[in-house]
């Protein structure tokens, strides 16, 4: 079974082109419902514009790093829970590579047993050039067994062709990532392209990528206990 979710600090990765008080709800849920220390990286939109060039990557990776080591050092498990939203998802994977990118070894599964993916564009059928290599050298959940990985993916919108403006959105963003369009997904990224191989998926209904004035996103208040507590009982999926 996995490690209980409250036994050790979170750190919280945010998404494209995001700023650290975005989080801040998120932040303070957590750190009441677990009783411990909790991070978020110090991600802000200048350093997120950058990162369309690995040396955009290895600056938030550096800053991810830094999260990451000084929550351990508050954790009794030796280990630290990160959660990335979006585009932090993504990095958290390579975070974990025992690889040098661009001339640094991170070795994350020296320090975090559990990533949990919000909305994270994994797959990416074109455009995301960094992101697609991401996926083809650490493919599915490549560490695993050392590090649980939970995939959380909003169901709220379906993407449409000639719908609604939200809906003719979503269709043209799904269709850059998945090539599917119509699919499903959170209003930006499509289930099938938030969901790695390999763990049991978990999928909201009604919950959006963003924070939208009242509409449930995956930092809603309502909403943080729907993906915290089923991480926390997430099993491997069965292999075919």
């Amino acid at each position: 079974m996995p490690r209980p979710l409250d036994e050790q600090p979170v750190v919280i990765f945010g998404g494209f082109l995001s700023v650290p008080t975005a989080y801040r709800s998120m932040y303070g849920q957590l750190a009441e419902m677990t009783g411990q220390t909790v991070r978020i990286v110090d991600a802000w939109t200048h350093d997120w514009i950058r990162s369309t060039t690995r040396a955009g990557w290895a600056r938030l990776l550096g800053k991810l790093e830094r999260a990451v080591l000084e929550a351990v050092r508050h954790s009794a498990t030796g280990k630290v829970t990160l959660v990335g939203h979006s585009a932090g998802g993504v990095m958290g994977r390579l975070y974990l590579s025992d690889r040098p990118f661009m001339g640094h070894i991170y070795r994350g599964t020296d320090y975090v047993d559990r990533l949990i993916t919000l909305g994270s564009p994994h797959h990416n059928r074109s455009g995301g050039q960094i992101r697609r290599w991401v996926d083809e050298q650490y493919p599915g959940a490549y560490f695993a067994p050392q590090v649980q990985y939970v995939c959380v993916a909003g169901k709220r919108v379906q993407g449409r062709r000639d719908g609604s403006v939200g809906q003719r959105l979503a269709y043209r963003s799904y269709l850059r990532l998945s090539g599917a369009g119509d699919s499903w997904g959170d209003g930006l990224v499509p289930i099938e392209s938030a969901i790695l191989p390999g763990w049991h998926p978990i999928i909201l209904e009604g919950v959006s990528h963003f924070s939208l004035s009242s509409v449930a996103w995956y930092g809603s208040a309502e909403v943080i206990p729907r993906w915290w507590d089923a991480s926390g009982v997430a099993e491997p999926a069965a292999v075919e």
